[in-house]
């Protein structure tokens, strides 16, 4: 079966650039951290979008950065799956997405500088740190793309730590609860990464990238996936056992049906363009999960 990638023209040349499927790593955390947060205080809707546009603006840049860099690297090819293509596939030029991602971190930094003056001048700190994390996932000499820590640095800074600090911006503080329930979240990004790893295995190895899941193997990595999503049910159930959270947080269990599906795809095809709606479906799993997360400690707030 032959597949072809189409070029993207007019404003979806930038909107793939951005590749929106991945947007949801940034966005599902801030509203869930906002979420956890309203038991504690009342919400702050100027920070809350402040918090929200900064996230998304650098994830932006972030892919930007990968998409010069890859191209830079000889990476990317107009069959690449999965990348923007706005400079293989669409003619923009390498500068020019080089530029507009350092425009994204120039914005978002003064969004954090808001926040910050609002709130804590740690933030201006700590949202640095995330920011070049951003930039050396795919930058600079030793890219973090190229080593096995992807998913650790992508849950930890994209996943952990935008609930924190969406927490912390509302409340002024940070609590057991809001560590706990920034868990899975660290785990669901940390698969989106996965994801993106395993689809992409053939290519990384022959590029000299050495993801964990070029060193585990594809079945041990898909094992590893599948992991990352029980272990963030799994926990939610444990919190609402042990009374730390409501049952409504139960609700995360209407969005399950999705990653047994995203596996189920992993483990039957290995081409990229055939796990491409996988990939996506990670996203979506995400999305769904933070979401329903939100609805049931909102439900719970009300009640």
């Amino acid at each position: 079966m032959t597949h072809s990638i189409q070029a993207d023209s007019g404003w979806r040349v930038w909107w793939q650039l951005t590749r929106p499927h991945t947007l949801t790593a940034s966005f599902a955390p801030v509203f869930l951290g906002t979420m956890i947060a309203i038991h504690y205080s009342t919400l702050n809707w100027p920070l809350f979008l402040a918090m929200l546009i900064a996230s998304l603006l650098i994830q932006a840049a972030t892919n930007m950065f990968n998409e010069y860099y890859d191209y830079a690297r000889g990476l990317d090819t107009e069959e690449s799956v999965g990348i923007g293509g706005a400079i293989v596939r669409n003619g923009v030029s390498p500068k020019t997405v080089l530029a507009l991602a350092f425009l994204l971190y120039a914005i978002s930094a003064v969004l954090g500088l808001y926040i910050a003056a609002a709130t804590s001048w740690w933030l201006l700190a700590v949202g640095g740190i995330g920011m070049l994390v951003g930039f050396f996932y795919t930058g600079g000499p030793y890219p973090i793309a190229y080593t096995p820590l992807g998913e650790l640095f992508s849950g930890l800074f994209m996943g952990f730590l935008i609930v924190i600090v969406a927490f912390f911006v509302q409340t002024g503080t940070i609590t057991p609860t809001a560590i706990m329930l920034a868990i899975p979240s660290t785990l669901l990004v940390a698969a989106i990464m996965m994801a993106n790893n395993i689809r992409d295995m053939v290519g990384d190895k022959k590029s000299g990238r050495r993801t964990l899941a070029i060193l585990a193997g594809r079945p041990a990595a898909v094992m590893i996936f599948m992991w990352f999503f029980i272990l963030a049910y799994v926990w939610i159930i444990l919190l609402v056992v042990f009374s730390i959270v409501t049952p409504w947080a139960l609700l995360v269990l209407l969005s399950i049906k999705k990653p047994a599906k995203v596996i189920m795809t992993f483990k039957r095809y290995t081409e990229p363009l055939q796990v491409m709606p996988a990939m996506k479906d990670t996203g979506i799993t995400n999305t769904l999960f933070s979401f329903l997360l939100a609805i049931g400690l909102l439900v719970d707030y009300f009640l």
